[in-house]
């Protein structure tokens, strides 16, 4: 699995999840979200950031967040640190709570900011949780459609001015868009690298931004390897096409999309395989 990103710059557009230790809780009640939310919204002040979305789970959480500047890890480190410090001291515990460090996805914001925050917010439906979006107390959902009070550090203004220019207006779309999303495929099926959400175009236009090649230093690790063989000759080294499809995507060079058209499979036939086959975490 690839390092969690080390790609900064400023106005990028990231996926952040941070997983608790040995996959265990993170938030013990809602006393611990409240606690993460304050802890959230002191990072998102002191580091200008802008939060588009976010969704407490039971032993993780997804944030989509901005950066006019760039301090991800910086800011990364405090969330995760004075987060688990606060709970340590409120469960009277001591040591680790999130697995490693976070991982992030370097996202095109152009093409997948709005479906990466309807992913986002459903993550409660498609975990069997709850039936609908509006019903998880614990994501930026509610405050979205005006049902709960919008925090001042979460950043509602610029995903709903791309349904409409009343507010009325665009959170009605905005509520029939995430609607519509119950059910449709991974929007991971077009990750790229395990780091990239984008095309190639999008790939190459990033790792010039960030100067990649002038600073290894900054090269996740699934970046640093050799080119990745091309998918003949994957299909042709592994006589079993469940086995190819594993080490074709374990190269971190190819989405589910490009394995699935390679095979002539549906993409969900590449998600099921990769699933069953590779060791928790890898995915």
């Amino acid at each position: 699995m690839a390092r969690p990103l080390r790609i900064e710059f400023s106005g990028a557009l990231y996926h952040i999840t941070s997983r608790g230790d040995r996959r265990e809780a993170i938030y013990e009640d809602d006393d611990d979200r409240k606690l993460f939310l304050g802890t959230l919204s002191e990072v998102v002040e002191r580091f200008d950031w802008l939060c588009h979305s976010y969704c407490l789970m039971t032993n993780h959480y997804h944030l989509v967040v901005e950066t006019p500047d760039a301090n991800l890890s910086k800011g990364m480190r405090h969330l995760n640190g004075v987060f688990t410090q606060a709970t340590n001291r409120r469960h009277q515990r001591s040591g680790h709570l999130f697995q490693g460090r976070f991982k992030g996805i370097l996202v095109d914001k152009d093409s997948y900011l709005l479906e990466l925050s309807r992913y986002v917010v459903l993550s409660p439906v498609r975990a069997g949780m709850v039936k609908r979006p509006e019903d998880w107390h614990w994501s930026s959902y509610r405050a979205m459609l005006g049902k709960a009070p919008v925090p001042g550090w979460l950043s509602t203004d610029g995903l709903l001015a791309q349904f409409g220019k009343r507010r009325a207006e665009a959170r009605a779309r905005y509520q029939r868009f995430v609607n519509e999303g119950i059910g449709q495929g991974s929007i991971w099926e077009n990750l790229r690298q395990q780091v990239y959400l984008g095309d190639d175009k999008f790939v190459e236009r990033m790792q010039a931004k960030a100067e990649i090649g002038e600073n290894e230093l900054s090269i996740p690790r699934a970046q640093r390897r050799g080119p990745a063989p091309p998918l003949e000759e994957i299909a042709r080294r592994y006589g079993e096409r469940d086995d190819a499809i594993v080490q074709a995507y374990a190269t971190g060079a190819y989405s589910y999309r490009e394995i699935a058209e390679f095979f002539d499979i549906h993409l969900a036939t590449v998600g099921r395989v990769v699933r069953k086959n590779m060791l928790p975490g890898e995915t």
